[in-house]
Formats: structure tokens, C-alpha cells, sequence
């Protein structure tokens, strides 16, 4: 088969190198770069069980990234997955009654997006050197919550990059902006929303698909990148612990080699989820992936119905980074469905931008099979935690609590073993696990924290313990529109 290029979900783009789709970040026509075909991992499945995390993440992403030499995209792996995890493997696969855990918070900023956002930079400047960028990278990343906090860890201080970010200013946890706005690294910046996740989203994609705004970019040195998961870079690295996931299920003695699995994964911006299809399509023995929503539930009504429809009240929820209306990865699941068609893709796209929805004219029925969707509420949620810690003595976040809700009213399959993707530590919203546990959570967040180390007989994660203490560095606040001024401003352009 030819050598694995990337083109455009929308079709109006040339198909580029893996390493230039990674600087780009967003296509030209302002699609989401996809790979032409999806390879077959560099290892078996048996030989998965006995490798180590580094060594599954080589197997699994070499295949997607033909112009990095096996010793730059090991260089990359080395660099990520080293003693900033508090587990040598980066994951646990933790067995609770008839499901399993897989925590995936283990990372310098106790969020899965550490997964991914330590790879990053590394592919990122790697790409860089690859395609002959000159420019100083400007990352520019809207976050729900976790990624900002997780790609300025990874970026900080990394020569030739920059990297911007913007949250909604009331739509984090209090633990969430604290690990933001006390972020070091002389690269690193910090701008609240006045608004949701939703406008801070449209107006970064907005700036990326501007042209103008390229050629003035490109005049004062800078070319814009992307650390969300419409970046490929970012996505790659999450389909490998899908891979984890099962071979630990396997030599944990819970299924056989072979057997399917399902996963629910709480479900945001479809990046999660979305690459635990492209493991399946890899060779994966998934049976089902139950995509997760809180109260703000567009995704499961797309499921159901074939309409995807943000024209609804948006909801602030206990599982912030899970409060969105536009899923910007469901473009690249919605390529496929269409057959690849470009144009199609670009229609429905059109349609969600100018009336905030659209209504698939192909293809709902697979999705229907290969995708459950479900929704947890507020009560869902606290009810699913309190009962995971009266029963197990385990405790979840909001946003795994969704993921245990759905999959426990999946009527789990007793032939297809259900393994919840774990996505953050219960310590990044400890006031939400207080009132869920029954108890009366203290006004300061520190003492919070100290309240659910004493109630769960768990010791706060060292990246909580650090925070206390820090400086504030960022307070800057745009409104809704203002982003393309703030990036001006910082830029000093």
C-alpha cells in the first residue's frame, strides 16, 4: 500500500505528510486532517501483552506517522512517558464488581490529556524541523477544562513555540483554573472567556481558518498549531491506550485473547471516543463504544436520531470539560459515514455554523451499531459516585461517574467485558465529591481537598499538593469576541 498521507475532511485541500498535518494542525479549507486508510498495528495482539507502554505507543503510532524515523518517534515516546507519571505505566486498569476502571490521570496534570499532550510538543517540533518551519509556532488551544492546563505543561519552556490559551471564564472547576492560571513557563498564556467553551472554540477555529490572519501571522513570524484533538498529533496517542486497556483486561484474567470488550467514555469534543473507533478499526476486539454525555446531551440525541442539533440551553455541570454543544471531532466520524465525501462533510458543517444543526441524509443506522449513547444527569452523576465508593470503596470524578452511569444502564453484556475510560482525578473537583459522598464540603478548596483525602484514606496527588501556595501568573479576560484582539495583544502584532 502507498505511503500514509492525510487530507482534508472537507476535500478542498491537498493530502499532506504526516509531520506537515501535525504543524498545520487544521487543513487549509478549515477540514480536520484524517489518515487516507487506517494501517494495522506494528505488533500483534498477543505480542501487545507482554510490551511496555512506550513500546505499545511505538506499535501503535508508527503506522500513522511514515515520515518519523523509528528513532525520532521513539526520541518522542522517551520523552513523554517518564517519571512525571506517578505509575511506571502510565495506566492502571483497576477492577470494580463487574467492570473495569481504566485511569488514565496518572500524568503531571491528573487529566487522560497528559496521555497525549506529553507526546505533543515533541512530535510537534520534530514535524517542525521536518517540513522546514522557520516561524515561531503559536499553539492556540480553547479548553472545557483539562487540555489547556495539560498542553502548557507540555509546552512550557519548549523552544520555538508559544502557546495561547482560552477557557470559559465560569465553566471550570475552581481545581481546574487554578492549575491554569498558576501555569509557569515564559511561553505560556492564559486568557478567560467571558462566555462558554463553544465561543472559545468558534473563535480559535475562526482565527486558524482566516487567511488573512495567516498571511499577517506568517508576516511577524509566527504560524499558528492547535494541542486540541482536531490536531492529529493529538489524537494518534489516545488510540493507544485502548490498546492498553484490553491487553491489561487480558492478562488480568478478566477476558481471553480475542474476546470483544466495551468501552464507555465520557464524551465532550468526540476525541476521547473517537479514537477508541480508530482502534477498533486497527484490529481492536470492541464490541460496543457507549459515548457518555452529561446534561448537555447533543450527542446522544445524534445517535438516536441522525440530527445533530446545538440549538438547546447549555448547561454548566459538575463535568465541565464535558460542557460542550459543538463536537468539533465528529466532523472527522461523519467523513467516514459520508463515504469520504468531502463536500458533503463541508454541507453539514455550513449548516451547523449558520443554523446550529444538521441531519444526516446517510448512515445513522451504523452508527447505531457499532455506538450506544446515553446521558447522565446532576442526580445520575453524584448517585453513581456514592454508589461506586459505598460499594467498592472506590471513588470517581464527574466525569467517570457519567461514563459508569451509562455503561451500568447499558445492561452490561455478560459475553462483552466493559471497561470505563477513567479520565480524571477525583482530586480536580473534590466539593462535587464531598456533596456526592454525603458530606459538607468546606468553603476553601484546599481544605476540601484535605477533607476528601481523610474520607476516601487516599493521599492527595502531589500536582494537587504543589498548587497550594503558587502565584497567580494570567488574568487576562476577553469577551466572546475579543480573542482574535487578544491573540494580537499578546503577540504584539
Amino acid at each position: 500500500m502507498d505511503e500514509l498521507m492525510y487530507r482534508s475532511t472537507r476535500g478542498r485541500s491537498e493530502a499532506v505528510s504526516s509531520a506537515k498535518a501535525i504543524v498545520e494542525g487544521i487543513a487549509p479549507d478549515g477540514g480536520l486532517y484524517v489518515p487516507d486508510h487506517i494501517p494495522a498495528p506494528f505488533a500483534s495482539l498477543e505480542e501487545m501483552l507482554h510490551l511496555s507502554y512506550k513500546e505499545l505507543a511505538y506499535a501503535v503510532m508508527k503506522p500513522f506517522l511514515p515520515d518519523f524515523t523509528q528513532e525520532e518517534l521513539q526520541d518522542c515516546l522517551q520523552y513523554a512517558y517518564n517519571d512525571r507519571f506517578d505509575t511506571p505505566e502510565q495506566v492502571v486498569l483497576n477492577e470494580q464488581g463487574p467492570v473495569s476502571f481504566l485511569e488514565l490521570f496518572h500524568g503531571p496534570t491528573l487529566a487522560f490529556k497528559d496521555m497525549a499532550l506529553s507526546v505533543l510538543p515533541r512530535l510537534m517540533t520534530t514535524a517542525a524541523a521536518k517540513t522546514g518551519i522557520r516561524q515561531e509556532i503559536v499553539i492556540l488551544t480553547a479548553t472545557s477544562g483539562d487540555t489547556g492546563k495539560a498542553a502548557m505543561e507540555g509546552f512550557a519552556n519548549v523552544p520555538g513555540v508559544r502557546i495561547l490559551v482560552f477557557y470559559p471564564k465560569d465553566g471550570v472547576s475552581p481545581m481546574q483554573k487554578r492549575q491554569m492560571v498558576t501555569q509557569r513557563g515564559d511561553n505560556t498564556f492564559v486568557i478567560a472567556v467571558d462566555g462558554n467553551f463553544d465561543d472559545a472554540q468558534r473563535s480559535v477555529k475562526e482565527i486558524f481558518t482566516d487567511p488573512a490572519e495567516k498571511e499577517r501571522m506568517l508576516e511577524a513570524g509566527y504560524v499558528f498549531s492547535s494541542a486540541n484533538s482536531i490536531n492529529i498529533g493529538r489524537l494518534l496517542p489516545q488510540i493507544v491506550y485502548y490498546f492498553r486497556g484490553y491487553t491489561e483486561a487480558v492478562n488480568h484474567g478478566r477476558i481471553r485473547l480475542g474476546d470483544p470488550v466495551t468501552f464507555s467514555v465520557p464524551t465532550g469534543n468526540f476525541g476521547d471516543i473517537l479514537a477508541g473507533h480508530y482502534a477498533k478499526r486497527m484490529g481492536l476486539p470492541i464490541d460496543r463504544l457507549l459515548c457518555a454525555s452529561n446534561r448537555n446531551n447533543v450527542l446522544t440525541d445524534f445517535f438516536h436520531t441522525g440530527r445533530y442539533d446545538s440549538n438547546r440551553e447549555f448547561y454548566v455541570t459538575s463535568s465541565p470539560s464535558m460542557d460542550i454543544l459543538v463536537s468539533s471531532n465528529l466532523e472527522r466520524l461523519i467523513y467516514e459515514i459520508t463515504g469520504e465525501n468531502g463536500a458533503r462533510v463541508e454541507q453539514y458543517m455550513k449548516s451547523l455554523k449558520d443554523t446550529g444543526a444538521y441531519t444526516l441524509a446517510e448512515g445513522v443506522g451504523a452508527l447505531q451499531n457499532e455506538f450506544g449513547a446515553f446521558y447522565a444527569d446532576e442526580k445520575e452523576t453524584q448517585e453513581t459516585i456514592s454508589y461506586f465508593f459505598r460499594k467498592y470503596g472506590y471513588v470517581i470524578d464527574p466525569h467517570t461517574a457519567v461514563a459508569a452511569s451509562c455503561a451500568l444502564r447499558e445492561d452490561l453484556n455478560p459475553h462483552s467485558h466493559t471497561i470505563i475510560v477513567s479520565t480524571a482525578s477525583p482530586y480536580k473537583f473534590p466539593k462535587t465529591i464531598l456533596e456526592s459522598l454525603g458530606a459538607t464540603p468546606p468553603i476553601d478548596a484546599w481544605d476540601q481537598v484535605q477533607v476528601l483525602s481523610i474520607i476516601s484514606g487516599t493521599p492527595v496527588p502531589t500536582p494537587v499538593s504543589e498548587l497550594n501556595g503558587l502565584p497567580v501568573r494570567h488574568t487576562a479576560v476577553c469577551s466572546v469576541d475579543g480573542a482574535r484582539e487578544a491573540v494580537h495583544e499578546t503577540l504584539g502584532v
